[in-house]
């Protein structure tokens, strides 16, 4: 039993399709094990070490943005926290200061 392709894309939605868009790209790939291309590192030598190596190096440069990232967020998150307490403090000391009016005003 076929199903429309814009069914499918009805039911699942755009992420949906796109994870069964990825599944069948790994399943393609996979097929493909026994052929005689392959990658510059599997080939090993000189250009699979300096592939590595770059690969490394990527991934390390990457991993250090993401980390610099991360700690810009977090440093953004505690200023805006702290403007926040702030703010509160200055609306718990308005609050007190109604409450100390009402007690004069009913003392009175």
């Amino acid at each position: 039993m076929a199903v429309p392709a814009s069914a499918v894309r009805m039911r699942l939605g755009v992420w949906g399709v796109r994870a069964m868009q990825a599944r069948n790209f790994s399943s393609e790939r996979s097929g493909n094990v026994g052929s005689s291309a392959g990658s510059v590192r599997e080939a090993g030598g000189a250009f699979g070490k300096r592939e590595q190596a770059e690969e490394e190096r990527y991934f390390r440069a990457r991993t250090k943005e993401q980390l610099a990232a991360l700690k810009k967020h977090h440093e953004d998150e505690i200023i805006h926290h702290k403007k926040e307490m702030e703010r509160l403090q200055k609306e718990i000391e308005r609050h007190k200061q109604a409450i100390t009016k009402l007690k004069q005003n009913h003392d009175d």
